[in-house]
C-alpha cells in the first residue's frame, strides 16, 4: 500500500513539474541558508581559534587602557616604559620571557615597487614568546638590537608585494625614508580575525623609537609564562607591579589590561558562535515560508482533484488512504526540496570558504538535521490538505465540477 501511495505522489508531482519546483523553492533556500550559514560559522570560529592558536600558549598581552581600545571617554593612559618591561622580568615568578613592542605604520619601498604595512619594534624575546619561525635568515644580534641598527625580518605579504616571491634576505628597503637591510623572512600565518598577520615587519626596539615614534614608550608587552604558574596567578603579579608603578592606589581601576590569548579564544569564539545562531534563526524563517506554500500548493490540489477524491472514495478507497497519499505527497514535495538545497548549500560553501580564507569541512550532522527538518515541515503543513481530502464527502465530491 505504501509503495503504490509513493508512486502515486511522485507522478501527481512529475504531472506538475514547474509548479513543483517553485513550490519547493522555499525549502530549498531555506535548507540551503541554514547549512550554509552554520557551515560557514563553524568555519569561522575554527579559523579564529586556529589564528589564536598561532600565536603560541601560556601568552599574555599587556596593554594600557581598559580594552583594547582606549576605553573611556578620558585622556588615553600613558604607554609603557622599557623599565616596566625590566620590572616584570625580574619581579613576577613564572615569567619565561617578555618582548616589548613599539608599534607604528609605514610605506615601504624597493626598486619602485611600494606598500604600506605594519612596523613593530621589538627584542628576540619576541620569538621566544610565540612560535614564529623564520622561513630564511635570521633574528637581528645582539649588538643590533643593543645600537638599535636599521635592519629588519620581514613577513611573507610584504616579501611578495615588494619582491614578487623573488629572494629579500640581503636586500636594502626604504621604510618611510630610513634605509633598512632584510636579515630574515617569516613563515605564512594567514588571515582571520585579527586582519593579515604576515602584512608586518619587525625591527630592533630601538630603531623604531628613535627614527619613526620619537620616544622611547612601549605600546605592547608579550609575556609568555611557565605552565606550572597559573594564568591568573601571573597576571595578578603582573598587574601588583604595573600598579605600584603607575601609582595606581587604592580603589581606582588599573589604566591597562592583560589578555590572556586562551581568553582572547573563548571570547571570538562566543561572538561568532553567537552571530552563527542569529544568522541561523533568521534563515530559518524561510523554511517556515517554504513551508506555507507547500500548504498552499496542497490545498489548491486538492480542489482540482476532487472529482478524483470522489471516485476513489466511491469504488471503495477509506479516508485514511487519501489521506496518506496527500501526505506522502507533501513530504515528498519537501524532502525534494530538502535535498537539493543541501546540494545548494554545499556549493555555496565551496565558493565562498577561498573567499572568506577559512577551511572548508563538511559537517554531517548539520546536513541530517536539516534534511530531517525539510521532512517534518512536509508532514506538519501536508497534514491540513491531506485531512481536508480525506474528509470530503464522496457525492458532493463527484458533483464537484
Amino acid at each position: 500500500m505504501l509503495g503504490t501511495t509513493f508512486t502515486l505522489a511522485v507522478r501527481s508531482i512529475l504531472r506538475h513539474k514547474l509548479r513543483s519546483f517553485l513550490t519547493t523553492l522555499g525549502i530549498i533556500i531555506g535548507v540551503a541558508a541554514v547549512v550554509a550559514m552554520v557551515t560557514l560559522g563553524k568555519a569561522t570560529t575554527a579559523a579564529a581559534q586556529a589564528q589564536v592558536a598561532s600565536l603560541g600558549t601560556n601568552i599574555l598581552q599587556v596593554r594600557p587602557g581598559q580594552g583594547f581600545g582606549r576605553g573611556g571617554g578620558g585622556p588615553r593612559p600613558p604607554d609603557f616604559k622599557i623599565e616596566d618591561v625590566d620590572a616584570i622580568r625580574e619581579q613576577v615568578g613564572g615569567v619565561t620571557a617578555i618582548a616589548p613592542m613599539a608599534q607604528t605604520s609605514a610605506t615601504v619601498i624597493y626598486q619602485g615597487a611600494n606598500w604600506s604595512t605594519t612596523i613593530n619594534g621589538t627584542t628576540n624575546s619576541y620569538f621566544r614568546v610565540q612560535p614564529w619561525p623564520l622561513a630564511s635568515g635570521r633574528t637581528f644580534s645582539p649588538q643590533e638590537e643593543q645600537a638599535g641598527k636599521a635592519v629588519c625580518i620581514i613577513g611573507n605579504t610584504v616579501r611578495t608585494n615588494l619582491f614578487r616571491g623573488g629572494e629579500a634576505v640581503g636586500a636594502r628597503i626604504r621604510v618611510n625614508g630610513v634605509s633598512c637591510d632584510v636579515i630574515g623572512t617569516l613563515t605564512t600565518r594567514g588571515q582571520g580575525g585579527f586582519g593579515d598577520q604576515d602584512d608586518v615587519i619587525l625591527m630592533p626596539i630601538k630603531q623604531v623609537q628613535r627614527r619613526f615614534t620619537g620616544n622611547r614608550d612601549v605600546r605592547l608587552m608579550m609575556v609568555g609564562f611557565d605552565p606550572a604558574y597559573s594564568s591568573e596567578q601571573v597576571q595578578a603579579s603582573i598587574s601588583a607591579v604595573l600598579r605600584e608603578r603607575r601609582s595606581i592606589t587604592g580603589g581606582k581601576q588599573d589604566d591597562f589590561n592583560i589578555f590572556d590569548t586562551a581568553q582572547i579564544s573563548q571570547t571570538l569564539t562566543g561572538i561568532t558562535t553567537l552571530l552563527t545562531q542569529i544568522v541561523t534563526a533568521v534563515a530559518a524563517i524561510s523554511l517556515i515560508v517554504g513551508g506555507i506554500g507547500i500548504m498552499n500548493i496542497m490545498l489548491v490540489s486538492v480542489t482540482e482533484r476532487t472529482r478524483e477524491i470522489g471516485i476513489r472514495l466511491a469504488i471503495g478507497a477509506i479516508a485514511n488512504e487519501v489521506l496518506m497519499q496527500f501526505l506522502v505527497e507533501a513530504i515528498v514535495l519537501s524532502m525534494l526540496g530538502g535535498l537539493m538545497g543541501l546540494v545548494l548549500a554545499q556549493v555555496a560553501v565551496a565558493v565562498l570558504t577561498p573567499l572568506m580564507q577559512v577551511p572548508w569541512t563538511f559537517d554531517l550532522r548539520i546536513n541530517i538535521i536539516a534534511f530531517a527538518i525539510s521532512a517534518l515541515i512536509g508532514i506538519v503543513f501536508g497534514f491540513f490538505p491531506a485531512r481536508r481530502a480525506a474528509s470530503l464527502n464522496p457525492i458532493d465530491a463527484l458533483r464537484h465540477e
